[in-house]
């Protein structure tokens, strides 16, 4: 991590990833790149349905190549590179008939690195099979759910599932929320963990940053009205009042279980995931 001679307050407590260390590019490769308007907290009504986001810095989108569909070619990382839009690192993959995608990069990798999406491929960092073909106790990310339908778990900086177990058509994963969960065997992952894994350390040092990457502040509930919140009101600072934490509108929050009892994917969970102290 960079850390800064404390010449203003806010550099005091302000550390960031040492980029100049890692990336090989500053600016990506124009034909793998798109403008777009980001929803902000906003609905296709307008309506905010998240608060906390708005404005921020100007992102151009990378095109991130999450389906892995060219199989048995091998690829060559050539650059790695920063994306606004996700907290891993990306990397330019340039495949043997010539071309060109995006990918997540996983930790350790370095430009001049290979890999290859293949059902006969060596389990080595980067490679990317089936989960049957995967042995157990080996670290995966960019995981589909159905088959052929794209990574869509194991995405984040320095994240990574576990292979658990491998029995009746099902592969058993350790999420990172400690949930262990059945996957069909024949869904593809990459061999790995997420690269950034020190994303999570950055601090911010002031109030600005976060308003530069579209994060608006966050009014504490009791230093509202009553009838803004359930924690407003009262002369001075007063406790929260109410037997169980809640939310601006009233519902339970901290302990209660959200998860639907008949939400379809049910039947794939082992285990829940701990939480609080036994986590």
């Amino acid at each position: 991590m960079k850390t800064y001679k404390p010449t203003t307050k806010s550099r005091r407590q302000m550390t960031n990833v040492n980029y100049r260390e890692i990336l090989t590019k500053s600016k990506p490769t124009k034909s793998l790149t798109y403008g777009f308007r980001r929803s902000v907290g906003r609905n296709s009504a307008g309506r905010i349905t998240m608060r906390h986001k708005g404005s921020g810095h100007k992102r151009l989108y990378r095109a991130v190549d999450f389906l892995y569909n060219k199989k048995d070619i091998l690829a060559k990382i050539k650059t790695i590179e920063y994306d606004p839009n996700r907290s891993a690192f990306i990397g330019l993959a340039v495949y043997k008939d010539g071309e060109k995608r995006y990918v997540i990069l996983p930790k350790s990798v370095k430009a001049g690195d290979s890999f290859i999406v293949s059902e006969k491929a060596e389990v080595k960092t980067g490679n990317r099979l089936p989960l049957k073909n995967i042995p157990v106790g080996t670290f995966v990310y960019n995981i589909e759910i159905k088959r052929e339908g794209g990574a869509k778990i194991g995405r984040s900086a320095g994240i990574f599932a576990q292979v658990v177990a491998n029995a009746d058509g099902y592969t058993n994963l350790k999420m990172p929320s400690t949930e262990i969960r059945k996957i069909n065997e024949n869904c593809w992952a990459c061999v790995g963990t997420v690269s950034n894994e020190e994303h999570h350390l950055e601090n911010y040092g002031k109030a600005g940053r976060s308003r530069w990457k579209g994060i608006r502040p966050t009014v504490r509930g009791t230093a509202m009205n009553p009838v803004d919140h359930p924690y407003g009101g009262g002369e001075g600072r007063q406790g929260r009042g109410t037997k169980r934490p809640k939310t601006k509108w009233g519902k339970v929050t901290g302990g209660r279980k959200t998860r639907g009892p008949k939400k379809y994917s049910n039947v794939f969970m082992v285990s829940r995931r701990k939480t609080g102290k036994n986590k």
